[in-house]
């Protein structure tokens, strides 16, 4: 029986996000070249069609409704149901983000399906056997691997930045409208402000600096704020800052902030309570500045500064500069 993947092509201001294309490549991995991936495209354009479509979605569909320019669970669920009711994939991935948080488990209890949310890897089995998903226990102190119950459909969330993004294929895949019926609204969006405008989002960023109560008030963060500039990264904070007033809760990183997963992280005067090591410690390389050397943080650190990070930040961002000098704005 050919295996069936449907992928929820996520979209930010209309733009494809990088997890669209992680979860597209594994439900690649998942269908195997001889199975189908679809992707179910919202609110966005032709050019994002043709872009899912290029990298590996055998068929893109495509929902257009202006009902779907601002997102509302109760639309985007139903124009997802429309395409999982249609094609009865054997799985539907999303991203592990907001979205997908909140539409993964409305949708797997509206289909009977099985649930598995932040998985960072996946083993796929095209001999007979089931799958295997990976997913952080703990705060990311173990790992737990889980299967899904045979003759059930699955319902997965892929944590961003933990997968390599889809690759353009050889194979150009089609692109069709799917039709929907757009639900009564319970809630409705009046207005959007984000707090966060013009910053790279912090979930899929590379490179992340971060600050803590260190930072000793809101002009503190401008070194770091200058330092992510010179590396093209995004800024965050522990939630001591946040709590501290010194910067938005948007910043925040940890158990009950955002996870992040980098390849470079720089905590720059963050004590490194456990609260904030849930949310970054996977990033693949992490950097500390902290004057305290007994500070939890570089227990987890590859690289340790201990000094003022008001000294060490200018000097790594002067240097980074002279590397990249069209990035010093």
């Amino acid at each position: 029986m050919t295996k069936k993947i449907l992928v929820y092509a996520e979209c930010r201001d209309g733009r494809l996000r990088r997890v669209a294309f992680e979860a597209l490549a594994a439900a690649r991995l998942l269908a195997g070249e001889d199975g189908e991936v679809h992707a179910v495209l919202a609110g966005a354009g032709p050019a994002e069609a043709e872009a899912l479509a290029a990298r590996g979605a055998d068929v893109v569909h495509a929902a257009d409704d202006p009902a779907l320019a601002v997102y509302t669970p109760e639309v985007y669920a139903a124009a997802l149901s429309a395409a999982f009711c249609s094609l009865k994939p054997q799985a539907l991935l999303l991203g592990h983000t907001a979205a997908g948080r909140e539409l993964a488990p409305r949708l797997a209890a509206a289909f009977g399906a099985g649930h598995i949310a932040d998985v960072t890897a996946v083993q796929a089995a095209h001999d007979g056997g089931e799958a295997v998903f990976t997913r952080p226990l703990y705060a990311g102190k173990a790992y737990e691997r889980r299967r899904f119950a045979p003759g059930v459909p699955w319902v997965v969330t892929i944590r961003p930045n933990n997968m390599p993004p889809a690759s353009p294929s050889e194979k150009q895949g089609t692109v069709q409208a799917l039709a929907f019926e757009v639900p009564p609204l319970y809630t409705s969006v009046r207005s959007i402000v984000r707090r966060t405008s013009g910053q790279i989002d912090l979930a899929e960023a590379d490179i992340v600096v971060s600050g803590g109560r260190g930072v000793r008030s809101a002009a503190g963060f401008e070194p770091l704020q200058q330092l992510a500039e010179a590396l093209g990264g995004a800024v965050g904070a522990s939630r001591a800052a946040c709590d501290a007033g010194y910067c938005d809760y948007a910043l925040q990183i940890g158990q009950t902030g955002k996870t992040v997963t980098p390849q470079l992280y720089i905590a720059c005067g963050i004590s490194g309570a456990i609260q904030h090591l849930a949310g970054m410690s996977g990033s693949r390389t992490i950097v500390a500045i902290n004057k305290d050397p007994d500070a939890p943080i570089f227990g987890v650190a590859d690289y340790g500064i201990v000094g003022d990070l008001f000294e060490v930040v200018p000097l790594l961002t002067s240097e980074f500069r002279k590397q990249r000098p069209s990035s010093a704005g």
